[in-house]
């Protein structure tokens, strides 16, 4: 069972980093999602933007608190390569986006307690 992206390049940047994913298409989120057009759902995308920065940000602590500004603009769909981009905001805060060659994909704004 397939139920994260394949992670292709990580690249350092000075607030936080942006990692190169490919999107295999036997992930298990695109069982039902939907038959013969499947698309990752928003909020597996949150998901691996809040598992990736606590992977790859330099939190002290990392408690979810909630999600401010989360836009979902263009569909990923099997077999994407997509970046994603995290940016520490500041201790208690961080943004992401995932972008690709189709445009911007999703955005929002992360609160840690």
């Amino acid at each position: 069972m397939v139920i994260n992206p394949t992670i292709t390049e990580v690249m350092e940047e000075e607030n936080g980093c942006k990692l190169a994913l490919f999107i295999p298409k036997d992930l298990e989120y695109f069982s039902g999602h939907f038959n013969g057009s499947p698309i990752l759902a928003g909020v597996v995308q949150l998901d691996w933007a809040i598992k990736f920065a606590k992977e790859y940000l330099p939190f002290d602590s990392f408690i979810f608190d909630r999600v401010e500004v989360l836009k979902f603009q263009v569909i990923i769909q099997p077999e994407d390569n997509v970046i994603l981009e995290l940016i520490k905001v500041s201790e208690k805060k961080f943004k992401f986006s995932y972008i690709s060659n189709k445009g911007k994909h999703a955005f929002g704004r992360v609160i840690l307690k």
